[in-house]
């Protein structure tokens, strides 16, 4: 089952270009980027991502999607515009080179979300986290598999909502977190989610 669910994660991602930027150059395209992300990638408020540490193939696959339209991203609209490849490789590398700040998991939703994560929810045939996204939330950069741990809470659950209503489609031909999140109610869907914040990656 584990080789399965790691077939579906590399088909799902096989598109993914590797990043070969500049990082010094990318710091100095981060402007426009700090009042939502921080000014290391660690953002602010948990309804903006932390990318700080997050691997550099998964973060220009998002920057690409979201600069062509195919992944909508509201609060970015606009932001992309004439960036070339070269700049958003260049962003993506030097993101990827930061250090990501630690969350913390509520302990009253603890026990649930850890099951999730690591056993999945076998009477709804839902897959465990731990296949793509490793025990420790640290992804995998080579697959372009995200990291997770220590994610804002309120982001997760944002984007875990999103895959499971389809308003977000980009996790390629296998639709592993739709198929995921799908029958994932709004308890678990918070739980996980707070799971997820407590990792160190």
């Amino acid at each position: 089952m584990l080789k399965l669910i790691w077939s579906l994660c590399l088909l799902g991602l096989s598109h993914v270009a590797l990043a070969e930027g500049n990082a010094e150059r990318g710091e100095a395209l981060t402007a426009t980027c700090v009042a939502c992300h921080g000014t290391d990638g660690n953002s602010p408020a948990g309804s903006f991502p932390n990318i700080a540490g997050q691997n550099a193939a998964y973060l220009l696959k998002q920057l690409q999607e979201i600069q062509s339209g195919e992944r909508s991203a509201v609060l970015m609209t606009g932001i992309l515009d004439g960036m070339t490849q070269q700049d958003l490789e260049d962003l993506s590398v030097y993101y990827a080179g930061q250090r990501a700040a630690t969350g913390a998991a509520d302990p009253a939703l603890a026990a649930l979300g850890e099951s999730i994560y690591k056993a999945g929810i076998a009477r709804k045939g839902i897959a465990a986290c731990t296949g793509c996204h490793s025990p420790t939330g640290a992804g995998n950069g080579l697959a372009g598999v995200p990291k997770i741990g220590g994610q804002w809470a309120e982001y997760t659950e944002t984007q875990l909502k999103a895959f499971r209503s389809g308003a977000r489609g980009n996790d390629g031909d296998s639709k592993m977190m739709r198929l995921s999140a799908m029958d994932l109610s709004d308890d678990e869907i918070n739980a996980v989610s707070s799971y997820i914040a407590g990792l160190r990656p």
